[in-house]
């Protein structure tokens, strides 16, 4: 539990967060995996059953990586593994169980399919209308979907049909001709997520102020808040117009506020997550990966130094690459004030730690020497982590430029 953003985090051995979810969605989100491996499937949805309001396994997905994987579409022509993996995480969840997938050259073989999948006992199948090389541009087979969902003994969801859905009441529309009980949106949520609204959706000017405060609010990964945001300006960004230009152009959380006059929500939102780091032991930092450098707060921020018993000054600090898109690193910041200030460069020693490979980096500046107290997955990563940590304690900008 994140007491800092009052949400759940689930971690990766890295330290980075590979999943985020909070108290006001559990009811609502579902957790779509890719996977081949019954065991590892039912292992990751033990991780987060308690968070989250169903599981469902993408059996469609027609992406590279995906089939190479095993995963996704390729498991269309492999029956004996979809029931395997559907019946362990039914047999082994508490939650709602659900699985997507494509359909296949025949309607034949996609029924088979379809009874194979009922008789695992998942709680609904949604059924995307189009075959695994069918592209997106391709008129969706909804004749497809109603012969299904007419065969079925369990709802059937349709997807693929957001190039004639901008509404509610097309949404409406596509469910009827279909035959389903409900319907699944992806390209067309990623246009415009207020397409949900019976009212009808917003303005995507609004939509995408709303996307980046509760995105600054729970601190989501600038790239990730970029690529979101350049689907719901899809037009924008392929015709070249100003404002898609502007987001493409941006490097940073703080460029992407400046766009839409949210700096100073930015600004609070770190203010006030500083604030309740402050309230934390160093323990406690350590525990949830809290990195003191946030980029506008670092400064103004108290920092808890730690002097080991070897006399090294050490910060509770991770290094994220993602968080130093377009900038310099930590390590040439460091190198270039130290140029400034007429001091030799610095010097670093780095260990691993046998037992999980994980690295620790001490960087000596002058007389004195600085570490993180967090081990990093990488040695590049451990120096990147000190050499921030000296630019904290000496109160220098992370983003200092000579």
């Amino acid at each position: 539990v994140n007491s800092i953003l009052n949400t759940v985090d689930f971690i990766h051995s890295n330290g980075s967060c590979v999943f985020r979810t909070c108290h006001e969605e559990s009811k609502r989100v579902v957790f779509q995996m890719g996977t081949a491996d019954a065991e590892r499937a039912l292992r990751t949805a033990k991780l987060v059953e308690n968070d989250v309001a169903g599981i469902d396994v993408n059996m469609g997905c027609p992406k590279e990586f995906s089939l190479k994987g095993g995963m996704g579409a390729a498991l269309l022509k492999q029956p004996s593994k979809v029931k395997e993996i559907l019946t362990t995480l039914v047999q082994g969840v508490k939650i709602p169980v659900t699985c997507k997938i494509r359909i296949l050259p025949t309607l034949e073989e996609t029924l088979q399919l379809v009874r194979v999948i009922e008789g695992t006992g998942v709680a609904a199948l949604a059924v995307h209308g189009r075959e695994q090389h069918e592209r997106s541009e391709w008129p969706c087979h909804s004749d497809v979907i109603r012969e299904i969902a007419r065969s079925a003994s369990i709802p059937v969801i349709a997807n693929g049909g957001s190039l004639d859905i901008q509404s509610y009441q097309d949404a409406e529309k596509f469910k009827t001709v279909t035959g389903c009980s409900s319907v699944m949106l992806a390209r067309a949520a990623q246009w415009n997520p207020s397409v949900f609204r019976k009212e009808g959706p917003l303005p995507i000017g609004e939509v995408v102020c709303q996307y980046l405060r509760l995105a600054i609010d729970y601190d989501n990964p600038y790239s990730n808040t970029k690529f979101c945001v350049s689907r719901m300006l899809h037009t924008e960004v392929e015709r070249g117009t100003a404002i898609g230009t502007s987001l493409m152009s941006a490097h940073s959380m703080k460029e992407l506020c400046k766009i839409w006059d949210l700096e100073s929500h930015l600004e609070e939102a770190e203010r006030r997550r500083t604030d309740r780091t402050d309230q934390l032991s160093l323990q406690e930092q350590k525990e949830l990966g809290v990195a003191s450098f946030c980029p506008s707060a670092a400064k103004k921020r108290r920092m808890e130094v730690e002097v080991s018993e070897e006399g090294v000054m050490e910060l509770c600090v991770q290094f994220y690459m993602k968080e130093f898109s377009g900038q310099k690193s930590p390590k040439q910041v460091l190198s270039e004030w130290m140029r400034s200030q007429h001091m030799k460069p610095p010097t670093y020693n780095t260990i691993e730690r046998k037992k999980d490979r994980q690295f620790k980096s001490t960087v000596a500046v002058g007389n004195d020497r600085y570490s993180s107290s967090i081990w990093a997955k990488s040695k590049k990563a451990a120096e990147q982590a000190a050499a921030t940590v000296v630019l904290l304690v000496n109160g220098v900008d992370l983003y200092h430029t000579l």
